[in-house]
């Protein structure tokens, strides 16, 4: 029988989603390394004619993401020469005399706080090497600690317009939606979240939040000056890392992007505060594992998006919800929340946002009304919240792995999702009763 065009473009989606399939199967059983697999399922995309090469580079990869990821990295590690992350997280652990509930709650504090201001990777790039360097001068597992980072981060980043990706786009596509806005409606939920996850977390790692008392002794014999290996380094360290910091934050008045004042701060640390040699080791020392499971992950997930899944699906939720505001908002929520889980959020919503703007054009909706502002806020809150439900759900997350196996430490895929799925669903869920109560009750 003849083969014709029409049925390539027929097979074409299947082909695409057994690649997907596959490739999930592969990072989950994590027989291969991760950057290996999602390299060889984005080329097997590109090599069946699943994904233009044009369409991969300029649309599908997140080169802001790659720039931000590359640029942190850099400056972090040239920091941490100077013994600046040492210093503080014997500081650190010294104010809390080593308590590891006082620690655990720390951190998790800290992490939202930090995300929600700056962003969550920059954040989970600055405390994971605090977290490692006060777990091996304790002798204790930084498992507990540094999975609160990652699911914190990403609740701490729903809480403003910057603190995560997902909101970033949203904000982005609505420019009636501003930084207020976002905080008056999402840093409520973020708040709730955070005190369930809390409670939650520590009846899962109770008996784990553990330091023997000769330790925590041990550690308050020492001084924290005395891992400083070089003054003038971290004090250039800090200034740089403080100006990029004073950029993330202003940088929507500055009108900046974040990841090009991240590639700034870079190179201004290593023009100023390093030789040539220096230079060479600050590009060795960035996570390649890291970047490259992010750039083939990137067009696996695009291979989904341009053979029609992503579409089908964002169809699927609006013959569901037959156009009914309160019930669209909770599909959005939820499906969201599942798919972010399964595919990086940075893609899914990429896909979400122009369906959102089709589903409120059909019906009729105003662009900044209430009902319509409603879906917005579903589709931030489940794609921030279902980051947490894999490793491969949010960027933070791979960076914490990845910052993890650097530090001596791994953990598994099938060791987070233990936790992830759980705190993912109760978060979830507690997002509901609040965009219940909050916004469906008044429609």
């Amino acid at each position: 029988m003849e083969h014709t065009v029409s049925d390539d473009v027929m097979i074409s989606p299947y082909i695409a989603l057994f690649i997907f399939i596959l490739t999930y199967i592969l990072i989950v059983t994590e027989k291969r390394n991760r950057a290996v697999v999602t390299m060889t399922g984005g080329l097997s995309m590109l090599l069946f004619g699943l994904v233009e090469m044009e369409r991969a580079f300029q649309e599908h990869i997140e080169w802001g993401t790659i720039t931000l990821l590359i640029s942190m990295m850099m400056m972090v590690s040239i920091a941490n020469w100077s013994g600046v992350f040492h210093y503080l997280a014997v500081k650190i652990a010294r104010r809390t005399r080593g308590e590891p509930l006082r620690l655990f709650v720390v951190f998790s504090l800290f992490t939202s706080a930090g995300s929600a201001l700056l962003d969550n990777v920059t954040t989970v790039m600055l405390i994971v090497p605090i977290i490692l360097s006060i777990m091996k001068l304790l002798h204790a597992t930084p498992f507990p600690y540094l999975i609160a980072v990652i699911l914190f981060s990403n609740i701490g980043g729903m809480a403003t317009l910057i603190g995560d990706p997902p909101n970033i786009m949203i904000g982005g596509a609505n420019p009636h939606l501003t930084f207020n806005d976002f905080l008056v409606h999402l840093f409520p939920v973020s708040l709730m979240v955070i005190l369930v996850t809390l409670f939650y977390l520590y009846r899962v790692f109770h008996d784990q939040l553990h330091i023997p008392r000769e330790q925590r002794t041990q550690l308050m014999k020492l001084d924290e000056r005395h891992y400083i290996r070089d003054p003038v380094l971290m004090k250039k360290s800090l200034i740089v890392m403080g100006l990029t910091l004073i950029g993330f934050i202003l940088h929507d008045q500055l009108h900046i992007e974040a990841p090009v004042v991240a590639a700034m701060g870079a190179v201004m640390l290593m023009f100023w505060a390093v030789d040539d040699e220096g230079i060479e080791r600050a590009l060795a020392s960035v996570e390649w594992v890291t970047i490259f499971f992010f750039v083939g992950l990137f067009v696996v997930v695009g291979g989904l998006v341009d053979n029609g899944w992503m579409n089908a699906l964002a169809t699927l939720t609006l013959e569901v919800t037959g156009g009914n505001i309160p019930l669209s908002a909770s599909v959005i929520l939820w499906v969201s929340g599942i798919a972010s889980a399964v595919v990086d959020n940075i893609p899914y919503v990429a896909t979400m946002i122009p369906f959102v703007q089709d589903m409120g054009y059909r019906l009729g909706l105003d662009p900044s009304s209430l009902e319509m502002n409603v879906l917005w806020w579903s589709l931030a809150m489940g794609a921030c919240l279902g980051g947490n439900g894999t490793l491969i759900g949010s960027s933070a997350n791979v960076i914490v792995a990845g910052l993890a196996v650097r530090g001596g430490f791994d953990f598994s895929f099938k060791d987070f999702i233990k936790i992830g799925i759980p705190v993912t669903l109760i978060s979830l869920f507690t997002a509901q009763l609040y965009v219940y109560f909050r916004y469906i009750v008044a429609l």
